[in-house]
């Protein structure tokens, strides 16, 4: 897991030689693709995990996020590292941006100073389903606890809200990555339905389609293709974009590789 969030942006007309240079080297097809996924995109709506254990939760919960367009993710590891299988992965997660912080505290503090409601995914007396939950008012944020134990004590007294997800059987929970698809899927859908102002705005879509610190979809893209193409005497120095090839072994990627 590489990719690490953008320190920073700058203004698109830094981005657009940069991103028609890239642009070049994939079949314009498959760049269109690239738009379209980003005009999905969105920050309004994000994940945090605490403490998960499993490394195929964490691979499920990379490739939930990415299929419902959530660009970031946010793990604590205080208790054990989120470490993704990168079998399960397939790639997925090239695409989504992880910020990994030191501990619960520090991670609530931040994700409230970006403005986000710390929304606890666990059964509570003011709790509200996926249906009712009012994905419209403010940027959310859905901690998930670790799968022993749940979400901490912390960061119960610090949410905001309280979401549940509602069953009939005599199972009480589920899985936290089956939790997590399920929420994912019902409230993105919502979301797009309605009126927020859910998109990423132009700025962070072209910080994303060239690379600045994590790598755009782009480069994560093209860099590989180039690699196959090109003498390893090439990547001596930056590409034209503004990107080092070198150290870019992966072999290109196959269109069934991204299903």
């Amino acid at each position: 897991m590489g990719n690490t969030a953008n320190d920073g942006m700058r203004s698109p007309e830094w981005y657009r030689p940069r991103i028609a240079y890239l642009s070049q080297f994939i079949l314009p097809e498959r760049f269109e693709t690239f738009r379209q996924v980003l005009s999905m995109r969105t920050r309004w709506m994000t994940v945090c995990m605490e403490n998960t254990f499993h490394p195929q939760n964490a691979s499920a919960i990379i490739r939930n996020c990415e299929a419902f367009g959530i660009q970031d993710i946010h793990t604590v590891e205080t208790l054990c590292p989120f470490s993704p299988n990168t079998h399960i992965v397939k790639g997925t997660d090239k695409w989504i941006d992880l910020h990994r912080h030191a501990d619960t505290a520090g991670a609530l503090a931040a994700l409230r100073r970006a403005g986000y409601r710390l929304i606890a995914t666990t059964p509570h007396s003011g709790d509200t389903s996926p249906e009712a939950f009012d994905v419209s008012q403010s940027p959310f944020v859905l901690i998930f606890g670790t799968e022993h134990a749940g979400i901490s004590d912390e960061v119960k007294a610090a949410a905001d809200g309280f979401i549940r997800i509602p069953m009939c059987g005599f199972v009480e929970s589920l899985n936290v990555s089956a939790s997590a698809a399920i929420l994912l899927s019902q409230l993105s859908s919502r979301l797009r339905a309605g009126n927020a102002p859910w998109r990423l705005s132009d700025d962070e879509q072209a910080a994303l389609a060239h690379p600045l610190g994590s790598g755009g979809v782009l480069c994560r893209e093209v860099i590989p293709e180039i690699h196959s193409l090109l003498p390893f005497s090439c990547f001596s120095s930056a590409l034209p974009c503004g990107c080092s090839a070198r150290g870019s072994s992966r072999p290109p990627r196959s269109p069934a590789q991204d299903r």
